[in-house]
């Protein structure tokens, strides 16, 4: 008997891929990575290669408990947050009675679906019907970041239905993590981060999360064992040192994302207001051809389709010089 089985989510962020297909250096907007990241050394010992890393992260949640203040048993972590959104999906849509997802805004990141789908849920438009509401945070692709007193609302009334909020707050870092809700302690919330947007390191999966002690066991328990590898691990022993820091990345995103965001619109484009490190943008028309044009000179933007916006793209706030770039190829592009 066949059976549908769901298409894999469309990333950006496909750098690496284009510079070995083309062999020539690429600029990539359609990664939304800190372009001020903090700067420190830190090391790995190759010794500890010849061993398994601890699976209980007991160090490392001890660090990122003494960060959020929160205490162990409410953190877990994982191979990136798309892993802890798959496994998070996995465990939850094991009851019967949460078989039923809601978006809490749309257009957004396509993980929640899918892994949701993979674990035999469908999605509802009517959020007293869901098991699991889905709030992202600043949301992805259009830059909104929901104010915390209007996400413990929905929580509120999440709760009410006898549903959980997952809200996924990876890129809040680089917006304003005074809107964050990771200090709040609910049975009914779960709170997704990410070191990867913040740091630049994409290359390193690395997420952590935090949650109900009895969610947060489960989680542990369905993620693959060591999935955190040695690498990972001791560069986020190193980079919780270093949160601090995030301020003047916010700060200069914040000037870079202005300038961007003005220079954009004075090419015909419609920018969607912005709180974080990206700026969608309306082209009034489908940018497939606009991409490759781009992709062709070297620069890389999102391509939203995926998302249902085919005349929009996603574009990375960079540096000055790049971000200059990347104006000049638009400028070339669309007149």
């Amino acid at each position: 008997m066949a059976v549908d089985f769901p298409e894999r989510v469309v990333h950006g962020g496909t750098g690496k891929r284009q510079q070995e297909k083309t062999h020539k250096k690429v600029l990539d907007f359609s990664a939304s990575v800190n372009p001020y990241p903090p700067q420190f050394i830190w090391e790995m010992d190759s010794d500890r290669l010849g061993y398994y890393p601890d699976d209980t992260y007991t160090e490392l949640k001890e660090r990122i408990g003494s960060i959020f203040h929160r205490p162990p048993e409410e953190i877990c972590v994982g191979n990136g947050s798309s892993e802890l959104i798959r496994v998070f999906c996995s465990v939850v849509f094991r009851d019967s009675s949460r078989d039923r997802m809601f978006y809490q805004e749309s257009p957004t990141f396509g993980e929640y679906a899918l892994s949701a789908s993979l674990a035999g849920a469908v999605c509802t438009d009517k959020p007293s019907d869901a098991g699991v509401s889905f709030l992202c945070n600043p949301n992805n692709p259009t830059g909104h970041l929901t104010q915390k007193e209007d996400v413990l609302k929905r929580l509120h009334s999440v709760k009410m239905f006898g549903g959980l909020l997952f809200c996924d707050e990876a890129f809040i870092e680089l917006s304003d993590p005074g809107e964050s809700v990771t200090d709040v302690r609910d049975p009914n919330l779960f709170v997704l981060r990410s070191l990867t947007k913040c740091f630049s390191v994409p290359g390193i999966r690395f997420g952590y999360g935090f949650g109900d002690p009895a969610l947060i066991k489960k989680i542990e328990t369905a993620r693959s064992p060591w999935s955190v590898n040695a690498y990972a691990e001791a560069y986020a022993m190193e980079a919780f040192l270093h949160m601090d820091e995030l301020a003047a990345s916010r700060s200069a995103i914040k000037k870079e994302r202005t300038w961007l965001f003005s220079e954009i619109q004075s090419l015909g484009m419609r920018c969607y207001p912005s709180q974080v490190n990206y700026i969608l943008a309306d082209c009034g028309r489908e940018v497939s051809a606009l991409c490759e044009l781009l992709a062709v000179q070297g620069i890389l933007v999102r391509d939203c389709a995926s998302f249902g916006l085919s005349s929009c793209i996603r574009i990375a706030v960079r540096t000055r010089e790049e971000n200059r770039i990347l104006i000049e190829a638009l400028t070339a592009c669309v007149h």
